[in-house]
């Protein structure tokens, strides 16, 4: 007796260690799953090619320019997790941290340019690559809980539609379902306690759509059974199989799906039966998994630029666009000189505060360069922008392009500007260029504008 209940104890034991090691390997495996997502990426490398030290050695000129260029790469795909303005504000702590190991977050360099001394004084290089962006969300999130806070970027309030539908074995025989409004009425509630948005599937708007749609389908039977000393009949309702799916709205990815054959489950009422429905599905889904999903890496739109005067100014604008903070990847489809040229661009992040990036990130740059108001944000709408241009001429464009420092550099921090612009020649260069900003006229007065803004 004492042998067999050892026996059984030790049992239990291999089977509690058994338990744990097989969650600490599920744990591990989805570590690693979201460790190697990747996302491609393109850059520009800088550096001052009149700077001395680059004078006596070329060659570490060209080391340090194609170092550059896989800091921007990184600092791009940081940008999916943190806002333009917040990573100026903590460049020293995330350079540190995050910038400093592109080494181990790149994954591969898929191609670059070869390095040419620009008319700014500036040695440049292309360079794309594919990065480990779950290894630099987790880079960003190792930093300490106060910093934690004020970098990573704000999900938003995420819009959820819900579609929930029943099959009942007796009166769906030709497997027509039925949408079961108490059971999504249930899961409603249920995302709502994450103080997110319910939002109506019956929009076919692209920018009134949800961000997630939650779908799901249950089968149930109803059996029936008569007591013989009494004749009641008791009636059951039993869930025979259900099966639930989140898409992202915004890419269409089934982000999450799972079928279940539930064992030993009946009610009493068909209101019951649905109602416990509601409640499985929802307790597939936690506030966190909406949160994670929300931030994409990544969004394509499609740019239409009116006025530029030829192929070649087109081609600069898009080594100016690959290298702007907020845009990852940028292909040059289609120009007309003085009409429309068509630039397919690869934004960070989605579309919440997206006419704020391209005002800032786009726009306010070029002006920079090119001057004062000669670009204008003329719609946003979907996935489509316009942009006008009508400054400068063409031999003034041109000149401006070619000669002023790279765009990129207005949205630099101060500790990037230091590294790039040592020259006094290189630096009154780029002084001139943020000087600029200060002389573009906004459609309102700037304090009207701030107040819209933040309202």
């Amino acid at each position: 007796m004492r042998i067999r209940i050892q026996s059984i104890l030790l049992l239990i034991m291999c089977l509690i260690a058994y338990s744990s090691l097989a969650a600490t390997g599920n744990n591990q495996k989805q570590k690693e799953k979201e460790s190697a997502k990747t996302i491609i990426v393109s850059a520009e490398g800088l550096v001052d090619a009149n700077a001395e030290i680059y004078k006596k050695d070329k060659g570490l000129m060209i080391d340090d320019l194609r170092k550059d260029a896989r800091r921007q790469i990184i600092e791009k795909a940081v940008g999916v997790y943190v806002d333009s303005s917040t990573l100026v504000e903590n460049y020293t702590v995330i350079n540190d941290r995050v910038l400093s190991k592109s080494q181990g977050l790149i994954k591969e360099i898929i191609k670059e340019s070869e390095p040419w001394l620009g008319k700014d004084g500036f040695m440049h290089i292309l360079m794309k690559a594919e990065v480990y962006i779950g290894d630099v969300k987790s880079a960003i999130q190792d930093l300490s809980k106060e910093r934690r806070i004020s970098i990573i970027k704000e999900q938003g309030n995420p819009k959820i539609a819900v579609r929930i539908f029943v099959k009942d074995a007796e009166r769906s025989s030709d497997n027509i379902k039925e949408r079961s409004s108490v059971a999504e009425n249930v899961l409603k509630e249920h995302i709502k306690g994450f103080g997110y948005t319910v939002w109506s599937d019956d929009t076919n708007s692209k920018d009134k759509q949800s961000d997630f749609l939650i779908e799901g389908e249950a089968k149930f039977q109803r059996l029936s059974h008569v007591l013989p000393a009494s004749g009641v009949r008791i009636e059951k309702f039993v869930l025979t199989s259900w099966s639930v799916k989140c898409v992202n709205t915004h890419t269409g990815e089934e982000i999450y799906f799972n079928n279940k054959v539930p064992q030993k489950k009946s009610w009493n009422s068909e209101d019951a039966a649905v109602e416990e429905i509601g409640k499985m599905i929802g307790s597939e889904f936690s506030r966190d998994f909406f949160a994670d999903h929300l931030q994409q890496p990544s969004r394509i739109y499609q740019l239409k630029l009116t006025g530029l005067p030829d192929y070649d100014t087109a081609e600069l604008f898009k080594k100016e666009f690959i290298g702007l903070r907020n845009i990852l990847n940028v292909d040059f489809r289609n120009f007309q000189a003085n009409g429309p040229s068509l630039f397919e661009i690869e934004f960070a992040g989605l579309r919440g505060n997206f006419n704020t990036v391209v005002n800032e990130g786009i726009l306010k740059p070029l002006n920079a360069k090119v001057g004062a108001n000669a670009f204008r944000l003329m719609a946003s709408h979907g996935d489509v922008i316009e942009i006008a241009y009508a400054g400068k001429g063409k031999q003034e464009l041109l000149k401006a392009m070619e000669e002023m420092p790279p765009a990129s550099l207005v949205q630099a921090s101060p500790e990037r500007l230091k590294e790039v612009a040592k020259s006094p020649e290189t630096k009154k260069k780029v002084e001139a260029m943020t000087a600029q900003l200060s002389t573009t006229t906004p459609a309102v007065s700037s304090a009207g504008r701030e107040a819209v803004k933040n309202f």
